[in-house]
């Protein structure tokens, strides 16, 4: 089931990123979970989830982002796409890929983008079968120093 995550699912997502970034410490002064508390509280803000059997098995987060070009539409970012390693390959990237770029064009948005660390082929293959195109636009990522 799709759906938009909830409060007590907090740890079952939290188990999830560290499959995506486990190098990641742990944080343990509670600002991961008031992080997730003000996500689930901005309606512009949706982290959404793929939930089977009772097991969050699938994540992403979508942030609709408010635009005074292309007639005042917003656009979409989504961060943070992640399947439970062990289902990989099964077609749960693409139910909740789906259901993740519905939400966005139902907000509104014009445009839906996300950016990958990845290397792997494969990796983009999944991205350009759920509907991107990695040769429209170039992205460039600024850190702190």
């Amino acid at each position: 089931m799709f759906r938009a995550a909830r409060p007590d699912d907090f740890a079952q997502i939290i188990r999830l990123y560290r499959q995506l970034q486990p190098d990641d410490p742990r944080l343990t002064d509670g600002s991961d979970e008031r992080a997730f508390a003000q996500i689930l509280s901005n309606p512009a803000l949706h982290l959404f989830v793929l939930e089977l059997d009772g097991v969050v098995v699938a994540s992403t987060y979508l942030n609709v982002i408010p635009n005074i070009s292309r007639s005042a539409s917003p656009y979409a970012v989504i961060e943070n796409v992640i399947v439970e390693e062990s289902r990989r390959g099964t077609g749960l990237g693409k139910q909740i890929m789906a259901g993740t770029l519905q939400a966005a064009w139902d907000a509104g948005c014009y445009k839906a983008m996300l950016m990958t660390g990845s290397r792997r082929p494969a990796t983009h293959a999944f991205y350009r079968a759920c509907g991107f195109s990695g040769d429209v636009k170039t992205a460039y990522l600024a850190r702190p120093s």
